[in-house]
């Protein structure tokens, strides 16, 4: 086999558990690997193929970075990398990492489907995701903070402090927004800003002013909601502000986590 399974469980054995290639490359050459960073970087973008006994130190590479973690994936070794499933199974064990793959369409029902999956929608509150929205307020200074998830039609408030309504549309809502970008998104004035400014949430209640919305990952590194910050005020955002956003999010993609279903 040419390692393509091998080549799809370690992209996203790494991006879960938010390591580079740099560092798989440090296990790999420790363990005896004979290649170039370079080259493992261009081995796993597929632009080379290494021999078989390369591939299976870096199987084992990977799998040692990831023993002691919560990640559940394993590299096969070359005697084991033999394609299961259809094509379209192959596509959705990549999950987000493979939405180039996918159409704008296929892609958004593969983010409904992580957000079924969290198991969240239309649940109760829980102390476990308060306790973040809390931080987040008093950190920021703020009339709201709230943890959101957006399904096909709506923005579900799994958390919320201040006036903010539950099931808004989601076209109006901002966090739409937030769950398009790789990063934060960051309103600083909603009244200066086009994109927001004639929208009924700022020319209405709740008045928004100021919006800083991280997005959350779910199962399969889909983007299934946002925390976010918001005020009736303008006001700056700081590197500082954004690591502390940042922190916050994370931690409630693990609890997001710890609750969502098998795929």
């Amino acid at each position: 086999m040419n390692g393509q399974v091998q080549i799809r469980r370690t992209t996203l054995a790494l991006a879960r558990a938010g390591l580079t290639v740099s560092d798989l490359w440090v296990r790999y050459y420790a363990l005896g690997g004979d290649v170039s960073e370079f080259e493992v970087e261009a081995y796993l973008g597929g632009l080379l193929v290494l021999p078989g006994s390369e591939r299976d130190v870096l199987a084992d590479a990977m799998n040692d970075l990831l023993d002691g973690t919560q990640v559940d994936i394993r590299v096969p070794r070359s005697e084991q990398d033999k394609p299961s499933g259809t094509s379209e199974d192959s596509r959705r064990s990549l999950g987000a990492l493979g939405s180039f793959l996918f159409t704008v369409d296929e892609a958004e029902r593969e983010r409904l489907d992580a957000v079924t999956r969290t198991q969240l929608i239309d649940s109760p509150t829980e102390e476990r995701f308060d306790r973040y929205t809390r931080q987040a307020r008093e950190y920021f200074d703020v009339s709201s903070s709230i943890v959101a998830l957006i399904d096909d039609h709506r923005m579900f408030l799994k958390s919320v402090l201040g006036p903010v309504e539950q099931n808004l549309p989601r076209e109006i809502t901002f966090c739409n927004a937030t769950i398009r970008n790789a990063g934060p998104l960051i309103v600083e004035d909603s009244r200066e800003d086009k994109r927001f400014r004639a929208n009924p949430l700022v020319v209405g209640e709740p008045f928004i002013r100021f919006y800083a919305g991280y997005p959350l990952r779910g199962p399969g590194g889909w983007t299934v909601g946002t925390l976010c910050v918001i005020d009736q005020k303008p006001r700056g955002f700081s590197a500082a502000d954004e690591r502390f956003l940042r922190r916050l999010a994370r931690h409630v993609e693990d609890e997001i986590a710890s609750g969502s279903a098998a795929p």
